[in-house]
């Protein structure tokens, strides 16, 4: 009875956290789809006793409101206490529409950002966060599932279904409509109106129509390998992939955020990679004894778009910084990689020996028919290994047989993934509480956040996130303290998490290492204020109260 009671009060901090989140409220089977994605199971009901999830609320008259939608759905709304009605107010003021925005920024006239020197605020422009982000791994999807031909509107699901076995949830992702979808993919996909209704297009397939009128048909065919247009992301993908390109899909989660939700078609999908023979002789173009290098380091105090890819807790979370350069490039990457790795005669190629499978050995592996560099971490078996991805920060044990060497060319490109922990923050019970990483996770969702950089410790960035999609611009940091999960002390404590365990400091070579290194801050479409000549700096401010 009293472990009963203990996961009771432990669940009715957990649901509030989620229902908080959820601006216009969540239904019990949405609530159920948010808390296997976020706690990786499923709601206790059979431990407490409870055949459904409605049954389970209403036990939970102080935590959660039943309400009826114009529908007739029934729809769970949070009820704060004392220590989550501030938040409750900032979500309850979130805009349900972006902003309109000059040029793509937005000046936040009372909006600060945080150094550890500062007595006066200064202002920045920050790129809006109000809109969905849809993961890039999804975003590849979908123009690929598009680069043969255009599909019409009323048959996306089914089509999405039957070339990548799952269905197209774009609700999880934040978007309310598959035309809000659409919108966010406006630099890559045209919709055409027909007699037969709505028609996707991919605007390379547009292109390419028009290129076919004036090259001979042999040339207009070797044109016809689908690239990437990555759209101009208002922050990454993730992917994300949850996901991102990884998520989680990753996450989540990707990513990849996470791809763990889908391991259970994995086994079908490498059957025939599986039958391929050893390969005797390693190709000269195998990479075997490099490494990646990780990205330029950030300047402090620069504001940087970001997604988060990957959330072990608010210490140990992977990010993406959002550039139109950097979005091309990764998704660039995964095209060309599933384009030359498809073919058997390349896959075969590619196999790698046994004695090539071995920890730090730098190499390919397909999940979901995409192709992803990753890291051995560690040899589990005679059949699988653990794998560590460079570009979303997550690890995930997969089949020795889905292994490639990593082609020479595919090396250039840096490690997407910063592994990153939450400036000036620790747990106030000594570790992160379950709630505590629900809620992070919560607030970083698929969403742009304005990146707020504070330094480098032992390689891994620390930075305060903000997410300015709201009327107060939101720091995180403050809302775990202000939700009793942490205690704010102005210095950056070491990640135990990263202590333990960082694969990127393992694995990826630092920038500053290869010649000529600079550095730099990316092109991110954010802009900081340019330096007063008396080096005047900032300090942090949310709802008026300096830290």
């Amino acid at each position: 009875a009293s472990k009963q009671a203990q996961l009771m009060e432990v669940l009715k901090k957990e649901v509030r956290a989620m229902l908080i989140a959820a601006k216009a409220g969540l239904t019990p089977e949405q609530l159920e789809e948010q808390y296997m994605a976020m706690v990786c199971k499923p709601l206790p009901l059979c431990d407490l006793g409870f055949q459904s999830t409605l049954e389970l609320v209403t036990q939970m008259p102080e935590v959660v409101q039943i309400c009826s939608s114009k529908n007739g759905a029934l729809i769970l709304k949070a009820i704060a206490d004392d220590s989550t009605k501030g938040i409750a107010r900032l979500v309850a003021n979130q805009k349900v529409k972006p902003r309109k925005t000059s040029k793509k920024t937005a000046t936040k006239a009372n909006s600060t950002f945080p150094t550890k020197n500062s007595k006066y605020p200064r202002s920045f422009q920050a790129l809006s966060a109000g809109t969905p982000v849809l993961p890039a791994v999804v975003k590849a999807e979908l123009q690929d599932l598009l680069s043969s031909s255009p599909l019409l509107l009323a048959d996306l699901d089914e089509a999405f279904l039957r070339r990548f076995g799952r269905a197209f949830q774009y609700r999880q992702y934040g978007f309310l409509s598959v035309f809000e979808v659409l919108r966010s993919m406006s630099d890559s996909i045209a919709v055409e109106q027909t007699k037969a209704g709505s028609l996707l297009v991919l605007r390379k397939y547009l292109a390419s129509q028009v290129e076919q009128q004036e090259v001979p048909q042999s040339e207009a065919e070797e044109e016809e390998v689908p690239q990437s247009e990555a759209e101009e992301e208002e922050v990454p993908q993730g992917e994300a992939q949850e996901e991102k390109v990884l998520q989680g899909e990753a996450q989540e989660e990707k990513g990849p955020q996470s791809e763990a939700q889908e391991e259970g078609m994995l086994q079908g999908e490498h059957q025939g990679l599986e039958q391929f023979p050893p390969t005797p002789e390693i190709p000269p173009d195998a990479v075997q004894d490099r490494s990646l290098c990780s990205l330029p380091p950030l300047k402090s105090r620069c504001l940087v778009g970001v997604i988060v890819e990957f959330i072990v807790s608010p210490s140990q979370f992977y990010i993406h910084v959002c550039s139109t350069e950097a979005s091309y490039k990764l998704q660039d990457l995964m095209f060309e990689m599933r384009h030359v790795y498809s073919h058997k005669v390349a896959s075969d190629k590619y196999i790698m020996p046994e004695s090539a499978v071995r920890p730090g050995q730098l190499c390919c592996v397909m999940v979901s028919k995409w192709w992803y560099r990753v890291i051995i971490h560690r040899v589990i078996n005679d059949k699988e290994v653990e794998v560590f991805y460079a570009d979303y920060g997550h690890l995930q044990i997969v089949q020795k047989s889905w292994l490639r060497f990593l082609k020479w060319h595919y090396l250039k490109l840096p490690a997407q993934a910063i592994p990153c922990s939450l400036a000036w923050v620790k747990p106030v019970e000594g570790t992160w509480s379950s709630a505590a990483i629900l809620l992070f996770k919560h607030l970083c969702r698929f969403k742009e956040l304005v990146g707020i950089v504070d330094e480098y410790v032992d390689g891994v960035l620390y930075l305060f996130l903000c997410d300015t999609s709201t009327k107060e611009d939101v720091y995180f940091h403050s809302v775990l303290r202000d939700m009793g999960y942490a205690d704010v002390c102005g210095e950056n404590i070491p990640s135990q998490e990263f202590e333990e365990l960082n694969p990127s400091a393992l694995y990826v070579q630092p920038s500053g290492k290869q010649e000529n290194a600079e550095v730099v801050e990316p092109d991110l479409r954010l802009r900081q204020e340019s330096q007063d000549a008396d080096g005047e700096t900032a300090t942090l401010k949310l709802n008026g109260a300096e830290l």
